[in-house]
């Protein structure tokens, strides 16, 4: 049971996604008046999640690999979001940003509704309740 715990690996690597997707949408908020800037997103976790079936290297100290730090989440590949340009050749709706936002804290939420679950789970395996 204590030996795989994919599905607590996976509901982490949800929570990162939809923190970095966060991340990524206040920023396209923040310079929804920058003249030319064009609103971006990350690939979707499902399109992570498909990636994710690769075996990579990954650093465990900080003087490994050539001493870089530990990987803590896969690269989120940053794609720009498609929409209409303003006059200013800015593609920044803040409709669009405040509908992904909620998309975000939706993903968050339920990878912690899983982490919960999963560890309520195991606490009663344990007799812990």
């Amino acid at each position: 049971m204590f030996e795989k715990m994919d599905i607590l690996t996976k509901a982490v690597g949800l929570a990162q996604h939809a923190a970095a997707r966060q991340s990524v949408i206040a920023q396209n908020v923040a310079n929804a008046d920058t003249p030319g800037y064009r609103a971006k997103d990350i690939a979707s976790f499902a399109d992570t999640f498909r990636d994710d079936n690769r075996v990579a290297m990954q650093a465990t100290r900080a003087s490994h690999l050539n001493g870089s730090a530990g990987q803590t989440a896969p690269d989120q590949q940053t794609v720009h979001r498609a929409g209409a340009m303003s006059p200013n050749g800015n593609s920044v709706a803040l409709e669009t940003e405040m509908m992904a936002a909620a998309e975000a804290k939706r993903d968050h939420d339920l990878a912690l509704t899983v982490y919960k679950t999963s560890l309520g789970i195991m606490r009663t395996a344990l007799g812990r309740r």
